[in-house]
């Protein structure tokens, strides 16, 4: 049976992010206004362009799948609190290392092998450069916001170095392509949707490492043993339970899932890797978590909020500013801080 609780509790989530997310869109109408421009054509406008047309969905399509991964990068570690702010570090690894791997491979070799090795790729070098983080959290106390700020810096100097001077093509900024085995077939070549939009079949890969993420935190002994130690380390250590262990756990798993976003954007889109090809999206992911409150099943809604937003915003920059958008993302997360942080102080 439910717990009347855990029932408030969740409803108070939903209802903290549906709040924020209207409260935003009316500071950005006001915004909007103040600018001299006409919000609801701005918004017509913005739908039109995209969950409008079918380009425009496939665009937003693309964009929330590589959210979703990079929400549940962030989501997972938080259940141990541990704050992942490395999701970006982590996708340029993956990417850089599914792209390297899928240009080195033999091509002869089978599609599904091929793509089934460089995405393994990428979720291998995502896993590894978390690690890095949860390492020095568990085995010398490193606070983990500082450790991932600081391994983004190093990820990004890392792959500069390796582009620049051993493995861009010359007079480029990107790596040799990977063979065409490699390549995660677009929607368009296949069922003829969202035609000439980056939307990919790695889409279908988000639902079911979504689930698999709510299935791992809420119906296994380890997701129970996970969230313990978020809530109660002491506890959960006197309780038998390996903190550190768990911590290791929570965020290589969260580096596989950020790399499986830079898998969705190099073998479905890119087809090689190019300096600033994540583009802040790990920092994205951020606020697609903490939306969702970091729930793994409520992160597709959080994604798709954030994708027509990026997108959207695009649409529209010859009207109004794209930078206003970002303002949207931004106050939302503000106001669902702060709606948390007021509703606990009413319960105390």
């Amino acid at each position: 049976m439910n717990n009347p609780l855990t029932m408030n509790r969740k409803t108070a989530q939903f209802l903290i992010a549906i709040l924020s997310i209207l409260s935003a869109l009316i500071v950005s109408t006001l915004i909007i206004f103040i600018a001299g421009r006409d919000p609801i054509m701005i918004f017509q406008k913005m739908f039109n362009a995209t969950l409008g047309s079918s380009y425009g969905t496939g665009q937003v399509v693309f964009r929330m799948t590589t959210l979703v991964f990079a929400g549940l990068a962030v989501a997972l570690p938080f259940q141990v609190k541990l704050f992942n702010i490395g999701a970006e570090g982590q996708l340029q690894m993956g990417a850089f290392a599914a792209a390297m791997t899928g240009a080195l491979l033999p091509a002869s070799l089978p599609s599904l092998s091929a793509i089934s090795i460089c995405i393994f790729s990428a979720m291998g070098a995502g896993a590894c450069w978390a690690l890095l983080a949860a390492l020095l959290k568990v085995r010398f106390g490193v606070n983990e916001v500082i450790a991932t700020i600081m391994l983004n810096f190093i990820a990004q100097g890392i792959t500069g170095y390796l582009l620049t001077y051993h493995f861009a093509i010359p007079s480029t900024v990107h790596t040799p392509p990977v063979i065409d085995a490699a390549i995660i077939p677009s929607f368009h070549s296949i069922t003829g949707m969202f035609p000439k939009s980056p939307a990919n079949l790695s889409t279908l890969l988000a639902p079911f490492v979504a689930l698999l993420f709510w299935f791992m935190l809420y119906k296994s002994r380890f997701g129970y043993e996970l969230r313990a130690t978020g809530l109660q380390p002491e506890a959960a250590r006197y309780g038998g339970i390996n903190a550190g262990m768990h911590s290791l756990t929570a965020m290589s798993i969260g580096g596989a899932a950020a790399g499986l976003g830079a898998a969705n954007i190099l073998l479905g889109y890119k087809h090689y890797y190019e300096a600033g090809m994540s583009s802040g999206i790990g920092f994205t992911g951020i606020a697609v978590a903490l939306l969702a409150g970091a729930h793994p099943l409520w992160i597709f809604f959080s994604a798709l909020f954030f994708s027509i937003l990026e997108y959207g915003g695009l649409t529209v920059n010859a009207y109004i500013p794209k930078d206003i958008f970002m303002m949207i993302e931004a106050i939302t997360i503000l106001l669902v801080i702060s709606f948390n942080a007021l509703g606990k102080r009413i319960h105390q």
